[in-house]
């Protein structure tokens, strides 16, 4: 059966508590193991998410990455510390990649994708995206220099594919999905505001429609579109569910998404729960909760290629 990997942000924690972390999922025994509890006091405390907890994940060999807000770190598969690196330009990352020789993290701060060379172990490349009107602009620059974008956050970027196609990129406010080809980007597919981890699946987009609480799949034609609701806990088994009401957190937020199959995929939601639907027969097949602190969401999710 397959396992997972999962990271978590805890919004609206306070120092000295933990605020994210790492687990192992293993959907057939459903059984969870947090490898990395993710308490440094060395964040940016404000706001709801701001620099807490773990970000996106990928994989090269046997070395794992893990993208935190500022910092990517190299983990081996037993979670033991390899090495990190920083750059000026990588603020309030989400979700990263892996393509051929190059990993690209979304820096959500800076509206950029910054691409990391995985055989120099070095920061080589940088993409801002803007818009003006119905128009996108992608223009790279020196990710490690000085005469960069400002930190104006305006698409709130938060995922990026690549692969022999191109770029895919998306975020909360870009509307869509994006395509960059190596010159130009463009609209891709519409998609509503709020979601999150889109991607080309099939013939089509998957993506957490984070605003409707749902995990979506709609063709390209638009003959399918399947819908599946995120998992929702009565009320009082919850726990910190006073934050909903000042909007630190909330249940049901979606974000986190991941392909077992060609009509398989796992989606992470708040409190922390990785739920396993089945597009064809649309509905969820099974559901592994983590933590039922209404605090605590997952972030990255991927599946676990190491025995």
């Amino acid at each position: 059966m397959v396992k997972l990997v999962a990271t978590s942000v805890v919004r609206g924690s306070s120092q000295g508590e933990s605020h994210g972390g790492v687990y192992l999922i293993d959907l057939h025994e459903r059984a969870v193991d947090q490898v990395i509890d993710w308490d440094t006091a060395n964040i940016d405390w404000q706001g709801r998410g701001a620099d807490r907890g773990l970000r996106g994940i990928a994989f090269d060999g046997d070395t794992v990455y893990v993208a935190a807000s500022d910092e990517l770190f190299a983990y081996d598969t037993s979670f033991k510390l390899l090495d990190s690196w920083r750059c000026p330009f990588l603020k309030h990352c989400h979700e990263i990649t892996v393509y051929e020789r190059n990993l690209f993290l979304t820096s959500t701060g800076f509206d950029s994708i910054i691409g990391f060379d995985l055989d120099k172990k070095e920061f080589f490349w940088a993409l801002h995206v803007d818009v003006k009107g119905f128009t996108f602009k992608a223009s790279t620059y020196d990710p490690n220099g000085h005469d960069g974008p400002l930190a104006l956050q305006k698409m709130h970027i938060n995922n990026v594919i690549a692969s022999d196609a191109g770029m895919y990129i998306s975020g909360v406010r870009t509307g869509g999905m994006l395509h960059f080809n190596g010159k130009e980007i463009y609209m891709s597919a519409t998609l509503p505001d709020g979601t999150h981890n889109a991607r080309p699946f099939r013939d089509g987009v998957l993506f957490n429609d984070t605003k409707a609480d749902a995990v979506r799949y709609v063709s390209r034609e638009g003959t399918e579109d399947r819908s599946l609701p995120v998992p929702r806990y009565d009320r009082s088994e919850l726990l910190f569910k006073g934050v909903d009401e000042s909007k630190v957190a909330r249940q049901g937020f979606g974000r986190g998404l991941c392909e077992i199959s060609d009509h398989v995929v796992a989606a992470g939601s708040s409190p922390s729960t990785i739920a396993v639907h089945d597009l064809k027969a649309n509905k969820t097949v099974l559901k592994v909760n983590l933590s039922m602190d209404i605090r605590n969401a997952i972030h990255g999710l991927e599946v676990w290629p190491y025995d």
